[in-house]
């Protein structure tokens, strides 16, 4: 038996995207499904232990399940159903401009859900050594560093005695962290890029405060052991091409991928919504709505963030927004937003003329002192200089409503400055 539902709007994700954009609209009279498919609200948040967060959405410090449960406290309203244990399989736009929802979970079975508009929030997934196509055997002891995570973390279970950590993303080298403390010897961070990927502070506080080399311009070139890992081999690289005749061996059990994040947009394609190369996420406006009429997404799903605070803050735009959808009031001027010199995306990719728009950015280079610049129809309509730029690092910057007050082509670039 299928079980049919109506509610105004349907928000996919229940991490800190979701609630966010959830609490933002159920402050209107809009009823809200949230929909997510682990056991809790709160997502990715859950297993992350440590502390951090916090600091710009609630004021303070707090650890991930703090922030979840904060954020999750935001939702208690009754326009807001929560359908936790429930995954959406599928998803259309029906000929009235409405769409449909194929939810399965244990508590409703299969569940037909009609909505008027949609918030996506699913985040990301981590790539893996299968993304890597790293050589070498296929022994047990290979991890992503959020697969370690949660294993430790929430089931209590040590990943492995030594460790080698590929990528030196935020994950990675909190991971680092965490395992020193569990008593595991992590024996080195590897990183092919000339320059750490995850935040300056995290570098400091888990691997320099613990001893923990870091190999800058290194790949991994080989796994090796048959039932369990026993060993891997190190190159440092030239023109991105790994020097085999100096290559290393490290003794270890365990290897955790830290090296990136792709966004969750399956459900985003069956829905036919234009995706950004360069983000991985949707093609938005200003209001963060997506190609597709009624659709709006946040968070990591629409490009990775490096603070939640900042995914809060992003989604609970896009609920005042999919609010102003609802009741009619929503307009979007569809001015074109792009980039150029040492910057790799911008959000929203419109904005509208005459009203303030906050922009995101993801930098190219590492430079002490940068100029971010903005140009409007060939005009440079504002500037503002940066210490210490790196790509692991997102810029964020609201260009207030008087600069914003003609229509055309506005262009960002940033400048490496001496």
């Amino acid at each position: 038996m299928i079980h049919e539902f109506n509610y105004d709007v349907a928000v996919i994700g229940a991490g800190a995207a979701g609630l966010a954009a959830a609490a933002e609209i159920a402050k209107s009279p809009h009823r809200v499904v949230l929909i997510d498919r682990e056991e809790q609200l709160g997502g990715i948040l859950r297993q992350c232990i440590h502390n951090g967060f916090g600091l710009r959405y609630f004021k303070e410090e707090l650890t991930g399940p703090e922030y979840a449960d904060r954020v999750a406290a935001l939702t208690k309203s009754p326009n807001i159903n929560c359908k936790t244990n429930t995954t959406v399989s599928d998803l259309k736009r029906l000929p009235d401009g409405s769409f449909e929802l194929l939810a399965y979970s244990a508590d409703d079975g299969v569940s037909l859900i009609r909505v008027r508009a949609i918030f996506l929030g699913m985040g990301c997934r981590e790539r893996n050594r299968g993304n890597l196509a790293i050589p070498g055997s296929r022994p047990a002891g290979v991890f992503t560093a959020g697969a370690a995570q949660k294993l430790l973390n929430i089931e209590g279970m040590l990943p492995g005695k030594s460790a080698v950590i590929v990528g030196s993303g935020d994950i990675g080298l909190i991971m680092a962290r965490r395992l020193c403390w569990s008593g595991v010897e992590v024996k080195a961070v590897v990183e092919i890029m000339p320059y750490p990927s995850g935040l300056t502070r995290n570098v400091v506080q888990c691997l320099d405060d613990f001893g923990i080399p870091l190999y800058l311009e290194h790949a991994m070139v080989n796994i090796a052991g048959r039932e369990r890992v026993q060993y891997v081999d190190i190159a440092p690289l030239e023109n991105g091409i790994a020097q085999l005749d100096r290559q290393f061996r490290i003794e270890c059990d365990t290897v955790l991928f830290s090296v990136g994040l792709i966004p969750e947009n399956e459900l985003s394609i069956q829905l036919n919504v234009e995706l950004n190369p360069a983000t991985g996420g949707a093609v938005v406006d200003a209001n963060l709505q997506t190609s597709v009429p009624g659709v709006f997404a946040g968070g990591n799903v629409l490009h990775v963030h490096d603070l939640v605070d900042f995914v809060s803050e992003e989604s609970s735009e896009a609920g005042k927004s999919i609010v102003r959808y609802l009741d009619g009031k929503l307009h979007s001027d569809n001015n074109c937003v792009t980039v150029e010199s040492n910057l790799k995306y911008v959000i929203p990719n419109c904005f509208n003329t005459g009203e303030k728009c906050t922009f995101s950015f993801r930098p190219l280079i590492v430079s002490d002192v940068a100029l971010l610049e903005a140009e409007l129809n060939n005009k440079v309509i504002w500037k503002r200089k940066f210490t210490y730029v790196k790509p692991a690092e997102m810029l964020k910057i609201e260009l207030p409503a008087e600069i914003l007050k003609t229509p055309g082509k506005l262009v960002f670039r940033l400048k490496e400055e001496a």
